[in-house]
């Protein structure tokens, strides 16, 4: 069988980060990709680990991303859409120029990666995992242009599978809630109501770790899923199916 090859954008540090090795060591060869060359410089760099320092929302991004990962790896079978941006505020408090930012690199750097990486590759056996946010599809508090972002992958996930899943590439989504990173320590240490509408209202107890979400990405680029496509897959603890209030 062929040794799958995989792109995952945002790999420095964080999700992006834990997506990247989980891959690796299930096998795969990857292309890790971030803007940051600090946060690449501490993963791997062998036969099977490729880095690529690169900005998501370039114009000529997807054509370098792609172009990098055949000419280094291979032809890629795998893209999972990581990269993006958070600390959002409400509608009002969001001019036209950041919420213009939070649509390049939360949306149209999905968009586009996706559509350069089916045009691209062939063949079946190709999955797309986007990075998605259950805000996507439940209201929160000064959100506003992330919230509408990861809502269009969301609806971006579903029209791209209906359209490619015939030509062999299943398109899936994961919709994380709070997943402890360095973006997010700050914020659960020192606001008190962000921690009561999060983490005190998650069944499982406890926010989530990269692992988390790595592992659901993992499944979605297996063989085990597929006959999977089009879905968005929460991963949250059970927090959007519950109405759970710590004691």
């Amino acid at each position: 069988m062929t040794q799958p090859i995989a792109i995952v954008t945002g790999a420095g540090s964080g999700i992006g980060r834990a997506i990247a090795l989980r891959l690796a060591r299930d096998g795969m060869k990857v292309l890790a990709i971030d803007r940051n060359p600090e946060g690449l410089k501490s993963l791997p760099v062998c036969g099977d680990f490729s880095t690529l320092v690169a900005d998501v929302t370039a114009e000529n991004a997807p054509e370098l991303i792609i172009d990098t990962a055949v000419d280094q790896l291979g032809p890629p079978t795998v893209l999972v859409n990581n990269a993006g941006m958070g600390n959002a505020k409400s509608a009002l408090d969001t001019p036209d120029e950041i919420l213009d930012r939070y649509l390049d690199v939360n949306f149209r750097s999905v968009f586009r990666l996706s559509r350069q990486f089916v045009g691209a590759t062939g063949g079946p056996g190709r999955a797309i995992v986007n990075i998605a946010s259950v805000f996507g599809s439940v209201g929160f508090p000064g959100s506003a242009p992330y919230s509408a972002a990861k809502a269009a992958i969301i609806g971006l996930t579903r029209q791209m599978a209906a359209d490619y899943t015939p030509q062999g590439v299943r398109i899936n989504a994961i919709a994380p809630a709070l997943i402890a990173t360095p973006a997010t320590a700050d914020r659960m240490a020192s606001n008190t109501r962000y921690r009561r509408l999060t983490v005190d209202q998650i069944p499982a107890g406890r926010p989530g770790t990269p692992e988390d979400v790595a592992g659901t990405v993992a499944f979605l680029c297996s063989r085990d899923a597929d006959y999977i496509s089009g879905q968005t897959i929460v991963v949250d603890g059970g927090w959007t199916a519950t109405r759970y209030m710590v004691e």
